[in-house]
């Protein structure tokens, strides 16, 4: 891995306030004293690109036909890969819609393909593993899970079968406050 990029986005992290101390609920329900907020740096520019290159970095060599996410965390990181790679994209929706096509996932995602499901922060891995299933419901074969951050708090088990991949550890991170 390009540990240049890797820096980059550390200092960007640092740079635009995205990892905090305080009192937080987490998606999981998890109450926690850190959280990072990761919609600063996949959200910016600069951080959109350093994360499209290091998953790139992370995928290279891999047969991968489209990456994808659970809405809303793994959209911009998803549009990021999409715009500077060949992969095409695809998001999936918490539930279903009711109205129109009824889908489940939207974007590009078709029976027999490898994927990619990324995200941003992994607490539990239920999201991720939220994402993973609807794919595989779709008929695709899950071969790689990447997260921006990876809290340490059971994602890297739950998500072990699908060779789960995060750029950075919470242990990783912490320092940064000190």
């Amino acid at each position: 891995m390009d540990l240049s990029l890797k820096e980059d986005l550390l200092k960007l992290l640092k740079e635009k306030e995205a990892i905090k101390i305080g009192d937080f609920t987490l998606s999981s329900g998890k109450k926690s004293n850190f959280y990072v907020d990761c919609r600063k740096v996949t959200l910016h520019p600069q951080g959109a690109r350093l994360i499209a290159k290091l998953i790139l970095e992370k995928i290279k060599g891999l047969r991968v036909d489209a990456i994808g996410g659970l809405t809303l965390g793994a959209d911009p990181i998803t549009a990021s890969v999409v715009a500077l790679s060949d992969l095409p994209g695809f998001i999936v929706r918490k539930k279903a819609k009711e109205h129109g096509t009824k889908q489940r996932i939207e974007g590009n995602l078709k029976a027999g393909w490898n994927v990619v499901i990324v995200e941003d922060v992994a607490t539990t891995g239920a999201s991720a593993l939220e994402a993973v299933e609807a794919a595989e419901a779709a008929g695709a074969a899950v071969i790689k899970v990447i997260s921006v951050v990876d809290r340490e708090e059971g994602a890297a088990e739950a998500l072990k079968k699908y060779d789960f991949d995060p750029i950075f550890k919470k242990s990783e991170l912490l320092p940064l406050l000190a």
